[in-house]
């Protein structure tokens, strides 16, 4: 496993980084503003719940796959789960995490605070269903997070994807879709605290809240120490450096 890099203050003055700061704020902005709008939309008109879950799950998964595909200098993370399990495999440092995560904490609400101004409509919650407990709760977002960051690192950072790249984005995108649409009715499928937050903020309704921030940076860290443990092969990286030179 990679070591943690903790990196420096001086990170911030660098171009490179305050680019990509830039870039991971809109792409945050954009995807929280296109999903909670789906779901401010679906809660407005209700309707049969399996056909809810499917299009808000679509919503989150085409603007997902865009936004990280869009947000390429960034890494277009838009999720502080999704930054710490890649800072877990030392693919970022410790002072530009916490920079990402600031910086999608403030998308997120300013998306939220936008479309309360938009429709007059309280931005919805994430929040368990009647009858799921605290505990089943966090398992859940702890499993579904699993399995996002694991689509991630399988995709787009381990060095072997081979013939995934390119559409990693879109098979990110994938698995977001389908864990909403899985578990939505269950946990809200989060997956993402910042997601979480911009709603909980602007509504004034913090339910559930904290399970929206454990289970998913939980599950987050567990898939980048699994994947960088038993599956990124830092001898394969070496050799296609050696051959480079």
């Amino acid at each position: 496993m990679a070591d943690i890099a903790f990196g420096s203050s001086d990170e911030a003055s660098q171009t490179e980084c305050i680019q990509a700061l830039v870039v991971e704020f809109i792409a945050t902005f954009l995807f929280v503003f296109v999903g909670v709008a789906s779901c401010m939309y679906a809660e407005k008109h209700g309707g049969d719940q399996l056909l809810v879950l499917f299009v808000v799950g679509m919503a989150h998964a085409f603007v997902t796959a865009v936004m990280i595909s869009a947000a390429h200098i960034s890494g277009g993370h838009l999720n502080p789960a999704v930054t710490l399990g890649l800072l877990i495999g030392g693919h970022i440092t410790v002072f530009r995490s916490m920079l990402y995560w600031i910086d999608q904490i403030l998308a997120s609400t300013t998306a939220c605070y936008l479309l309360y101004f938009l429709t007059g409509q309280l931005t919805p919650v994430h929040t368990l269903a009647v009858g799921v407990g605290t505990f089943q709760g966090i398992t859940w977002e702890i499993v579904l997070t699993f399995g996002l960051l694991f689509t991630v690192y399988a995709t787009m950072v381990d060095p072997k994807k081979g013939s995934n790249t390119g559409i990693g984005p879109v098979l990110v995108g994938f698995v977001v879709g389908a864990n909403i649409i899985a578990g939505g009715g269950y946990s809200a499928a989060s997956m993402n605290p910042a997601r979480s937050f911009g709603p909980a903020l602007v509504s004034g309704n913090w339910t559930d809240h904290w399970i929206y921030w454990v289970g998913p940076l939980s599950g987050a860290a567990l898939a980048g120490y699994v994947y960088e443990t038993f599956f990124i092969d830092r001898s394969h990286v070496l050799l296609l450096r050696v051959e480079d030179n």
